[in-house]
């Protein structure tokens, strides 16, 4: 594959899988709202991903490509782990989601706010799954010198969706309060995470 595929194919996925109604994008969009720590917080939530997207695509993507049953295991698991991933967001689309502002704390300070977002990048399983064992797994499909532009295509939709909720908020607020805004956001998500299942079913049977 060329490197415009494998950096489209991580932009892609990488949006994703980091396009989710969650507390992570809540916290930086409530306090993007209230112009608290956006940059930092932003900064760091990306800082965090590349890191853990770099030890996939370098270290465990080389592990799962040294073993062929191994990848194959990887492949399903991050088949299955998509599905269900989709039919959360499908069954999140049926409720009522919101951002609710809360005006409460008008001296939050860097330290907290960068405590907090520690918290809930790093005690979240799932960010693990996502960006070492998942975007590791996958880039093995890409030959090893076009291998990076996937990973830098996942970095980069780190960085372009966590800076722009943190500078977008104050326009996006009117929109997801609406909670009809997160059911079309979810139903997309829902749908990217099964296209992206149903690809690596096909791989992984068709090898």
């Amino acid at each position: 594959m060329t490197i415009s595929i494998a950096l489209l194919n991580g932009l892609g996925l990488g949006a994703g899988l980091i396009i989710a109604i969650g507390a992570q994008n809540a916290f930086l969009l409530n306090r993007a709202l209230k112009n608290q720590h956006q940059f930092a917080i932003a900064l760091l939530c990306s800082l965090i991903d590349s890191a853990l997207i770099g030890i996939g695509i370098l270290g465990m993507g080389s592990l799962i490509l040294s073993q062929p049953q191994l990848l194959a295991w990887v492949t399903w698991g991050g088949a299955v782990f998509l599905l269900v991933y989709g039919a959360q967001a499908f069954y999140a689309a049926s409720k009522n989601n919101s951002i609710n502002r809360d005006n409460s704390d008008s001296n939050y300070s860097l330290t907290r706010a960068l405590l907090v977002t520690l918290s809930l990048s790093l005690l979240n399983p799932h960010v693990y799954l996502d960006t070492m064992v998942l975007l590791g797994g996958i880039s093995t499909q890409f030959a090893p010198e076009v291998r990076v532009w996937f990973g830098l295509g996942a970095i980069a939709a780190s960085f372009i969706w966590f800076f722009s909720l943190a500078f977008g908020a104050r326009w996006l607020m009117p929109v997801f309060q609406k909670p009809m805004s997160w059911r079309i956001l979810d139903v997309l998500i829902g749908v990217v995470m099964w296209s992206i299942a149903a690809r690596l079913i096909v791989h992984v049977t068709t090898v």
